[in-house]
């Protein structure tokens, strides 16, 4: 049995023990309920799986994945890491400097640096957007569709103030 700190747990029906050390003690979990409690769909964890992120699960006798505790936390970095931002490479990367706790953070702190810049640049190109959507919804008067001036803006590229506003890069 594998052992979680904290209250993930409150449900009094679950397989979840809270001891006396306010530990949760779990019983290995089908993907299913991996899934419920790490807050990530079951075809999520498939695909983390299959490009590396998850480890391969144990397997019952009937071949259902079973995971531990350790799955909840890898699920919840990979969760949080994607919610900021991160590329699957990154946190490939930063999954693997994990392996390694006494390693300098260097390597850590370049990647998170890397990503604030990637969002900083991401930012700058979501302001002008901003700003040259304002500008076309501020030109309609209204009408109809043929003498529409956001239409005319987005049937002609060449009439935005900006270029800065080209397709957003994915981070």
């Amino acid at each position: 049995m594998q052992t979680i700190q904290g209250s993930l747990y409150d449900n009094p029906y679950s397989d979840c023990r809270v001891n006396t050390k306010s530990e949760i003690l779990l019983k290995p979990m089908t993907i299913g309920r991996l899934s419920k409690a790490a807050g990530v769909k079951v075809t999520t964890i498939r695909y983390y799986e299959s490009i590396g992120l998850m480890g391969q699960p144990d397997r019952s006798d009937s071949g259902q994945r079973l995971y531990g505790a350790g799955s909840v936390q890898r699920l919840s970095f990979i969760r949080h890491a994607r919610d900021l931002g991160f590329s699957m490479n990154a946190i490939r990367e930063l999954i693997e400097l994990q392996s390694d706790p006494g390693e300098d953070c260097a390597v850590v702190e370049r990647i998170a640096q890397d990503q604030l810049k990637n969002v900083r640049t991401r930012l700058k190109q979501l302001r002008a957007l901003e700003r040259e959507l304002k500008r076309i919804v501020t030109g309609c008067d209204g009408g109809v569709v043929e003498t529409c001036e956001i239409m005319s803006a987005l049937n002609d590229h060449a009439s935005c103030l900006s270029q800065a506003h080209e397709r957003l890069q994915a981070m």
